[in-house]
């Protein structure tokens, strides 16, 4: 089974393509986008898989 690791991200709205595209770069997949605390901030939510030598490290099996 896959575990995934998650992380929450302020986007600029003039720089949206910028910042998700860094963050896609480092293998992270954008799973939803909310409006943040003013008109000009988003709220982005990224996933990406854990390493399996990592996620065997935190189930305690590896």
């Amino acid at each position: 089974m896959t575990k995934w690791e998650y992380v929450t991200v302020p986007v600029l709205v003039h720089a949206t393509k910028q910042i998700l595209d860094n963050w896609g770069a480092d293998g992270w997949e954008l799973v939803q986008v909310v409006p943040g605390m003013n008109p000009e901030n988003l709220v982005a939510y990224l996933k990406r898989p854990i390493a399996s030598s990592e996620a065997s490290d935190e189930s305690g099996r590896g």
